[in-house]
């Protein structure tokens, strides 16, 4: 997500009705770091949060295109980053559907990357902690929603059991 500049912010606020922005300054003072972006997510695409959606998506794949796959080392470093701005772009849109998305979008590119997880402890616990996520998000959801998105869930907890356990058994003997 590109940040707008001070200027259209500006002229986007002085748009906006006084509780309008009273609304949008508490939901900013809870963000100090990211408070730009913040901003330009309230003021130009909350209303659309299907293009939010597909423009983190975009960025998620640009990063997985950057993965350095010579070592899991390397992997690892660019996967904790995409968590991270999944996790930022998720406290913004504060919306569990984005979220939900947002983490199965990832554990999916994950799976399909190459990427050997199930190798490497940490990989395959940042794989397990966003399958936990989306669990836990998964029942805050609508039945309707919860069923269109537990069929998604259910394809990536398949897959991963019987690697996982097959890796176990072969370290252990």
């Amino acid at each position: 997500m590109k940040s707008a500049t001070v200027h259209e912010i500006k002229q986007e606020l002085s748009s906006a009705k006084p509780a309008q922005l009273v609304e949008l300054c508490l939901r900013l003072a809870r963000f100090k770091k990211e408070n730009k972006e913040l901003l330009t997510y309230l003021l130009f695409e909350a209303n659309d949060e299907l293009a939010y959606v597909t423009s983190i998506k975009k960025e998620i794949d640009e990063l997985f295109e950057t993965i350095n796959l010579s070592h899991l080392y390397f992997a690892k470093k660019t996967l904790r980053k995409i968590v991270r701005i999944i996790n930022k772009y998720c406290r913004y849109s504060n919306s569990k559907q984005t979220e939900i998305e947002l983490r199965i979008y990832f554990s999916q590119k994950l799976k399909d990357s190459g990427i050997p997880f199930t190798r490497n402890k940490v990989i395959s616990n940042l794989y397990d902690s966003q399958l936990k996520k989306i669990h836990a998000v998964l029942t805050t959801l609508h039945e309707d929603l919860q069923y269109d998105y537990s069929r998604q869930v259910e394809e990536l907890m398949v897959t991963t059991d019987a690697p996982k356990s097959k890796f176990k058994l072969f370290r252990k003997g």
